[in-house]
C-alpha cells in the first residue's frame, strides 16, 4: 500500500459528510458510547457497497439511470427524515440533559442506512480502489479486500474520534439551552443540505 493511498484515503474519510455529521450529532446527543457505535454502524454501511463493487452491481448502478435514481432519492428522503427528527427533538440526535438511552439497534440501523442509501459509494469503490491496485496482482480480490479493510478501519477510527470529541463537549452544550437550539437547527440544516447535495449528484 502506497503512501498516496493512505493520504488519499485519509482526505476522503476525514472530509465532512453524512457519516461524520451523524457521529458528531450522536456524540452530542447521546454521549461517547453511542458515538462509537454510530461510527461502527457507518463503517458497516460500507460493506454492501464493497460487495456490490466486487460483484459488478456498481456497474449496473452506473449504467442504469432508473436504478441509480431510485437508490439516490431513497437516500435523500432518509436524510430529510433525519433532519425532521432533529427539529422535533426525537431520534438518535436528540440533544438533551436527560439520561435517556436510545437502543443500540436503532443507532446501528440509522448509521448503516445513511451509507447504504448513497449509490455514489458503490461507484466510488469501483473508481477509487483500482487506482491503487497492482496491475500484476496475483490475487486482485484479496488486494481489493485489503485496501477496503484499510479504508473501513480508517473510517471507523476517524468517525469515532469525531464522535468522542463531540461527546466530550456535551456537558458544555446541555447546560446552555440557546446553544442546544442552535445545534439542533444546525444539524437539521446539515442533513437537509447533504440530502440536497445527494439529490443533484449525477452518476
Amino acid at each position: 500500500m502506497t503512501i498516496e493511498f493512505w493520504i488519499t484515503t485519509f482526505i476522503v474519510v476525514a472530509s465532512p459528510g453524512t457519516g461524520a455529521v451523524y457521529t458528531i450529532a450522536t456524540g452530542l446527543g447521546r454521549g461517547g458510547q453511542a458515538s462509537v457505535l454510530a461510527a461502527f454502524a457507518c463503517t458497516l454501511g460500507i460493506i454492501p457497497h464493497l460487495a456490490a463493487a466486487m460483484m459488478g452491481l456498481a456497474a449496473l448502478l452506473h449504467a442504469s439511470a432508473l436504478l441509480f435514481d431510485l437508490v439516490k432519492y431513497a437516500g435523500v428522503a432518509y436524510l430529510l427524515w433525519m433532519a425532521w427528527q432533529i427539529l422535533r427533538e426525537k431520534g438518535a440526535m436528540r440533544i438533551s440533559g436527560e439520561d435517556t438511552e436510545r437502543s443500540a439497534r436503532r443507532v446501528i440501523i440509522d448509521g448503516i442506512a445513511l451509507n447504504l442509501l448513497n449509490p455514489k459509494l458503490s461507484i466510488f469503490f469501483v473508481a477509487f480502489l483500482p487506482q491503487f491496485m497492482s496491475k500484476d496482482a496475483m490475487h486482485p480480490i484479496l488486494e481489493m479486500l485489503a485496501l477496503s479493510g484499510v479504508f473501513m478501519g480508517m473510517t471507523f477510527v476517524i468517525f469515532a474520534l469525531y464522535g468522542l470529541f463531540a461527546a466530550a463537549m456535551r456537558d458544555h452544550v446541555i447546560t446552555r439551552p440557546a446553544v442546544m437550539a442552535w445545534l439542533r437547527r444546525g444539524f437539521a440544516a446539515a442533513f437537509a443540505a447533504l440530502g440536497a447535495r445527494l439529490a443533484v449528484q449525477e452518476r
